[in-house]
C-alpha cells in the first residue's frame, strides 16, 4: 500500500509542477531601441555614401530614414537619396532575423537625352518618388553589433522620368543602443 500511495504521490506531483521556459534576455533586446547603420556595400561598390537610422517600436517591427549621398557624380547619374522605411520582422527574436520591408524613396538623379545609343546630353538633375518593397535579413550580437542584407525594388512613380525603378541593396554593419 505504501507503494502504490508512493507512486500516486510521484504522478501528481510531476503533473503538478509547471515548469517555466526560461527566457533569455539580453540588453539589446530589453534597453536598445535606436540603431545606426553604413552600408558597406555601395560605399565600396559604387561613390555612394548610404548611412541609415532605425528605431524599435517593439520586438516584431521597426520604423527609420536613409539617407545616401553620391562622392562623384562624374561615375554614377544618383545624386542623393532620402529614403524612410518601416520593417515587420517574422522571427521569434526581438527585432532580427527576416524581415520585410515597404519604403518610399525621394531621390535626385541626372537627366539624359538620347538622340542615339552613342549620343547623348546630360540636362541636369530631375528628381523623383518611388514606393517599393525589400525583403533582408538582421544578425545583432550580445554586445549590440549588427549586420544587415537587403534587397529591394521601388516603381517610379514618375511616368516621364529616365528611372523607371529603383533598387534598393545593402550589406550594412552597425550598432543598437
Amino acid at each position: 500500500m505504501k507503494k502504490i500511495t508512493f507512486i500516486i504521490l510521484i504522478l501528481l506531483s510531476s503533473f503538478s509542477i509547471a515548469q517555466q521556459k526560461e527566457k533569455t534576455e539580453y540588453p539589446q533586446d530589453v534597453d536598445k531601441k535606436t540603431e545606426i547603420k553604413i552600408n558597406v556595400l555601395t560605399l565600396v561598390a559604387g561613390p555612394w555614401l548610404d548611412v541609415s537610422y532605425e528605431r524599435l517600436i517593439d520586438e516584431e517591427s521597426s520604423y527609420g530614414l536613409a539617407a545616401t549621398y553620391n562622392t562623384d557624380t562624374n561615375e554614377s547619374g544618383l545624386s542623393y537619396a532620402i529614403t524612410p522605411f518601416y520593417r515587420r520582422y517574422f522571427s521569434g527574436k526581438f527585432a532580427r532575423g527576416f524581415f520585410v520591408e515597404g519604403f518610399g524613396v525621394l531621390f535626385s538623379a541626372r537627366e539624359y537625352n538620347y538622340s542615339n545609343f552613342f549620343n547623348y546630353q546630360t540636362n541636369g538633375f530631375e528628381t523623383g518618388f518611388a514606393l517599393g518593397v525589400s525583403v533582408g535579413g538582421k544578425f545583432v550580437s550580445k554586445k549590440g553589433f549588427s549586420t544587415e542584407l537587403l534587397l529591394g525594388v521601388g516603381r517610379n512613380l514618375d511616368r516621364d522620368s529616365d528611372y523607371g525603378a529603383y533598387p534598393r541593396i545593402a550589406i550594412a554593419v552597425g550598432y543598437r543602443f
